[in-house]
């Protein structure tokens, strides 16, 4: 019999996180509702506008995510969320004004939705990272599924509900639902008494710094780097979509607000159905079997609407749809949450959303450009093509397994026996450790040396070699670069996963039985050398100039 703790909906039974989720399909709803109904008033003004409200939507992700993720990681993410749904309120409330006054043209509409878009890409990363403080880290993978059934919850009655209102009383009213929307999520925020958690401040690092340290991250995680592009090989294929369904339902089929509604109705109650399904199907298939298999079905849906103008047959291929979407969502979703340790989930989550919602941003006018040039038949069609090309790729370029990934903090580095006091922005520093390694495992070192390379370099080096001595070959020396003390402090409190660790131990089971490896810190010289303090108790130091600023010691551990 299956167990509750390994089912879909397991996460649930968490207070916090089943309260924000009920919170959160009320707003996903609300917002729902205000795109069909911004979509709608853009129909007669042709496809590009009607485009362009998923690039107003989207585009401030691109723009914003990345300062997102440094505002998630270096600050209270609750107090985060919060300034974001505010903030979407304010902007909601100025929409629904608007609308009820008949003053909202295309001009003002694209740039309200922009500044809804702003508020999403600032809450997007922090609302990600907070989820493994919510559910345990082996039901990640079930509450991303449960956000997409949230979401797609909401797809299915959201906009059957905003073209009836928009068909039966205007605009506003949908706006001035999703107004209202953000009042739940702000009330549970308010009422979560989140627990002591440790979150780096990032003491002495600037904006520009943290965003420099999220990318580098990436950049040499390779299994996050996977994640991305499988991510960007789907989305601009599936964006099609979400962009072409309104011209489909209103050229193709005929159709009204209350039809496209509808339409988007049922790919929401298909993948609520889907939700159901998915466990079997990703054990059945695995996470690159759902990639590809969701990307298929995606495409042969594009061909239908391509190719058909009965509505109850463009109705029964979105119903797949729905559930395509969930699947390939929630295990990118996954995959990427469970690869990031706490310390850059958020500027980690913003990269990936970055690829996500900017991909749908920056494709959506082209899906628009080509409709209006080559026909709609066409779009889709290119739209289906992508999407197979994506399919057949996942034998060439699968998501890496997170089978033996471990994220979470690892202290394992002892404090540096120095013998003066640096200050936080003293640096750069130049760490040397040096191994004696036997002649039969000088080769399988080398090699297990590259794991932590990408090691030292996802947590802060600028530079990072290996070197063998020429009078010694038993001799190696791993030479790094960190900009600041501050920054090194921080790998050896706060950076290092279990990973690393594991990384750093394989290399060293091959070193000579007995011998220890050495660890040394050199500090930049070129603005003058720096005083101990016995130097400078004695006045021994007999260097003219001598004696730069150093601020306090750092605590271990901090």
């Amino acid at each position: 019999m299956k167990r509750a703790a390994d089912s879909a909906w397991a996460p649930l039974a968490a207070r916090v996180f089943r309260a924000l989720w009920i919170a959160q399909l009320v707003s996903n709803t609300g917002s729902w509702m205000q795109t069909v109904g911004a979509q709608w008033l853009l129909v007669g003004h042709g496809a590009a506008l009607v485009t362009l409200v998923q690039t107003a939507s989207s585009l401030p992700v691109v723009l914003l995510a990345l300062p997102s993720g440094v505002l998630a990681d270096r600050h209270d993410r609750r107090k985060v969320l919060l300034a974001a749904q505010f903030a979407m309120l304010a902007v909601s409330a100025v929409l629904t004004v608007l609308a009820f006054r008949g003053a909202l043209a295309p001009g003002p509409l694209l740039a309200l939705t922009f500044l809804l878009g702003c508020g999403t890409a600032l809450m997007g990363p922090a609302w990600q990272a907070i989820q493994p403080e919510l559910v345990a880290r082996e039901q990640l993978g079930q509450a991303a599924a449960l956000g997409a059934v949230n979401m797609n919850l909401a797809r299915a009655v959201g906009p059957a509900l905003g073209g009836a209102v928009v068909a039966a009383a205007g605009a506003g009213w949908v706006f001035a639902f999703n107004a209202l929307s953000y009042l739940g999520i702000a009330g549970v925020l308010l009422l979560w008494r989140r627990p002591a958690v440790h979150q780096p401040t990032g003491q002495g690092e600037g904006v520009f710094a943290a965003v420099q340290a999220g990318r580098r991250y990436v950049r040499h995680a390779p299994g996050v780097r996977r994640v991305l592009l499988r991510t960007a090989l789907f989305i601009p294929g599936g964006a099609a979509l979400w962009s072409l369904l309104p011209l489909v339902a209103s050229r193709s089929l005929g159709l009204g607000s209350g039809g496209y509604g509808l339409l988007l109705g049922v790919v929401g109650a298909g993948a609520v159905g889907g939700a159901f399904a998915l466990p079997v199907l990703r054990r059945r298939l695995g996470a690159n079997g759902t990639l590809a298999a969701g990307a298929v079905v995606f495409a042969a849906t594009l061909v239908v609407l391509a190719t058909t103008r009965l509505p109850w047959l463009a109705a029964a291929a979105l119903l797949p749809a729905g559930l395509a979407w969930i699947g390939v969502l929630s295990t990118l979703n996954a995959a990427v949450q469970q690869r990031l340790p706490g310390w850059v989930r958020g500027r980690g989550l913003a990269i990936y959303l970055v690829v996500f919602q900017g991909g749908q941003a920056l494709t959506a006018p082209a899906w628009g450009a080509l409709a209006d040039g080559l026909g709609l038949t066409v779009a889709l069609l290119v739209g289906a093509g992508l999407l197979v090309a994506g399919a057949l790729s996942v034998r060439r370029w699968p998501l890496h397994s997170v089978d033996g990934i471990d994220p979470s903090l690892s202290d394992h580095w002892p404090v540096p026996p120095l013998v003066f006091e640096p200050g936080p922005a003293d640096g750069p520093v130049l760490v040397s450790v040096t191994y004696r390694v036997a002649r039969e495992n000088r080769a399988a070192f080398s090699d297990r040396m590259r794991h932590v390379a990408r090691s030292r370099r996802r947590t802060g080096a600028l530079s990072w070699g290996l070197y063998q001595d020429g009078r010694d070959p038993e001799r190696f020396v791993e030479n790094y670069l960190v900009a600041s003390w501050s920054e090194h402090l921080a790998q050896h409190h706060s950076r290092l996963t279990a990973n690393d660790r594991r990384f750093e131990e394989r290399a060293r089971a091959l070193l000579v039985a007995g011998s220890v490896p050495e660890v040394t810190h050199a500090f930049d010289a070129t603005a003058g050398p720096v005083v101990t303090a016995e130097e400078r108790d004695t006045g021994e130091a007999g260097v003219p100039g001598a004696g730069r600023p150093s601020g306090p010691r750092p605590e271990p551990g901090g």
